[in-house]
């Protein structure tokens, strides 16, 4: 699943279209909330697909933000302590082995891992990383957001 962010009076190829998967798109929409609370706040269902997005003058005022967090080293500062919390976050027990390592649950019989002893959720260790560090995020993200920001005309998300 995915979002795609559509420019609603796009000034430049640009700003026709901006698509992240729900990988991407939520921790590039927290940090928007996060920094630009006043900004973010105006829409109310960034992380559906419902079509709520952000009119023309307040998608540019947004995009220059960016582009202003970008060049004063607030993104990559954001992106850093975020990639370190991240980081800094214990393994979590597999739920598909009861942290065993051997699947033993219906999937797992029928896929033959109990016989193997394997499990592939955890590549048999017992252990997951938590959900939070299959999220990403990086400057250029944030770049190339600020980017369709500027050209969109405001946009919608679905």
């Amino acid at each position: 699943m995915g979002m795609d962010v559509m420019g609603r009076n796009a000034k430049s190829e640009m700003g026709e279209y901006f698509r992240r998967n729900v990988w991407g798109w939520r921790p590039l929409w927290i940090y928007v909330e996060d920094m630009h609370v006043d900004t973010a706040s105006k829409v109310k269902n960034a992380q559906t697909n419902d079509g709520d997005g952000l009119n023309e003058d307040d998608a540019y005022a947004l995009g220059l933000k960016l582009y202003n967090d970008i060049a004063d080293g607030i993104a990559a500062r954001y992106v850093s302590e975020r990639d370190a919390a991240i980081a800094a976050l214990p393994d979590e027990p597999c739920k598909y082995c009861d942290a065993t390592g051997i699947r033993t649950d219906t999937v797992g019989v029928s896929m033959g891992m109990d016989k193997k002893k394997t499990c592939n959720a955890c590549d048999s260790k017992g252990k997951v990383r938590p959900w939070e560090a299959h999220y990403s995020l990086d400057v250029d993200d944030i770049r190339e957001f600020a980017d369709f920001l500027v050209e969109s005309g405001g946009f919608s998300i679905y």
